[in-house]
């Protein structure tokens, strides 16, 4: 694939911002060895230490479900996260690749995704806990295989779906700049911009509407917005998310009301959930409904006391360049990047004041949410305004038809 280097570059300088004498582990399918061995020669010539590899295979995911014994679903096994941890706790770097067949479970039966996701999502807990805190630098990128680009492109030839779809990421990533790592550092540097403008207002919350959505999301108590780049514990800069056109905060766990419509699919677990419908009242989901996979989406919201609730408000304008693709992506870290979002789960805590220093009790005190889940899901859109809610009431437009309404 064209420009395979230039992608190992940004994400090995841009993305993780590998020191000299760090170490790296790598999480990836076997379906992207071509990117995984770029960005270990990448890394090593900007003198890491060791490059692992934690390789995985879809295909093996699919013949679990099919085929293992019913009771035993909520077996993990514990040396992965047990690696992970190692190399996060000794201040390394973490690249997580995202590559999956977006309906690769489509008929299965959804308890049993339910219960390996669950399972899967508490032995990480550790993990999770370190990466949302920012105790080292860690991003996440994809890449394309056969079964994603036949999901994106389904009316080309499987030629022609790879192709496209790698022209995509290319493009959504930047890498058709001149420079793409400068490119990259003035994208981040605007980012940066309106996360402290956003800082300086200091809503109390913000208000959603557009068609089906009237929603209200309180923001946490000393509330902070972030976006693009962000700073380890460690002192390490870096770029979590390739591509990344958001900057975000954390809602406040029992202040949000109201009903929302999500604008594009969320894929979990390899099912599809599309065109759904949620109910908040204090903070929680009250009902709920989906033309597809509504089944998944309610074992997700009741996967433990915080699933039900907020974890992440994140803005995206509608001129990004994953939108002007104008593909749907049915891959998060794509999609989330086309449209403003919102999240399910444990927040983040270096998004409120002093939150990385914080109990798990001061934290939820502060607004924040607990739980071994955090799923992006959209509902900005073209048609979709988004008012700042200021202490006394007045309200300010933030965006307006999905695109930011205030100069920076």
């Amino acid at each position: 694939m064209q420009d395979l280097d230039k992608y190992a570059d940004v994400i090995v300088r841009v993305g993780l911002n590998l020191q000299a004498g760090q170490r790296l582990i790598i999480r990836g399918d076997l379906q992207t060895a071509a990117l995984i061995r770029a960005v270990a020669r990448r890394a090593y010539q900007s003198g890491a230490r060791l490059v692992d590899v934690i390789w995985g295979d879809e295909q093996l995911m699919l013949v679990r479900a099919q085929e293992a014994p019913r009771n035993s679903f909520d077996e993990v096994p514990a040396w992965l996260p047990q690696a992970m941890l190692g190399y996060l706790e000794a201040g390394d770097a973490l690249l997580s690749i995202h590559a999956a067949t977006p309906t690769l479970l489509a008929g299965q039966n959804p308890e049993v995704i339910s219960t390996m996701m669950r399972a899967n999502a508490q032995a990480s807990k550790p993990v999770s806990e370190l990466v949302q805190r920012n105790a080292s630098a860690w991003t996440v990128v994809a890449f394309p295989t056969p079964g994603w680009a036949a999901q994106v492109c389904p009316d080309l030839s499987p030629d022609q779906q790879m192709e496209q779809l790698w022209h995509a990421i290319a493009t959504a990533c930047r890498l058709d700049a001149p420079d793409p790592v400068v490119a990259w550092q003035r994208h981040v540097q605007e980012l940066d911009a309106r996360s402290a403008y956003m800082n300086e207002r200091r809503y109390q919350a913000l208000v959603y509407r557009g068609p089906g959505t009237d929603l209200t999301v309180g923001l946490a108590d000393g509330h902070l917005w972030a976006g693009g780049g962000s700073v380890s514990e460690r002192g390490q800069a870096f770029v979590p998310n390739l591509p990344t056109d958001e900057i975000f905060s954390l809602p406040h766990a029992q202040r949000v009301e109201g009903v929302l419509r999500s604008s594009r699919p969320l894929n979990y677990g390899g099912n599809l959930i599309d065109d759904f419908t949620l109910r908040f009242a204090q903070g929680r989901v009250t009902d709920l409904s989906a033309s597809v996979g509504e089944e998944t989406l309610r074992r997700l919201v009741a996967t433990d006391e915080g699933s039900a609730r907020l974890g992440e408000v994140a803005l995206v304008p509608v001129s990004s360049p994953v939108a002007r693709t104008g593909l749907l992506f049915a891959n998060t870290l794509f999609d989330e990047n086309a449209a403003s979002h919102l999240a399910f789960g444990n927040g983040y805590r270096f998004c409120v004041e002093g939150g990385s220093a914080l109990s798990d009790e001061a934290f939820a005190a502060a607004g924040g949410n607990l739980s071994i889940v955090h799923v992006d899901f959209m509902l900005g859109s073209a048609e979709l305004d988004i008012d700042g809610l200021n202490a006394d009431g007045s309200i300010e437009p933030v965006m307006r038809s999905g695109e930011w309404a205030f100069a920076i």
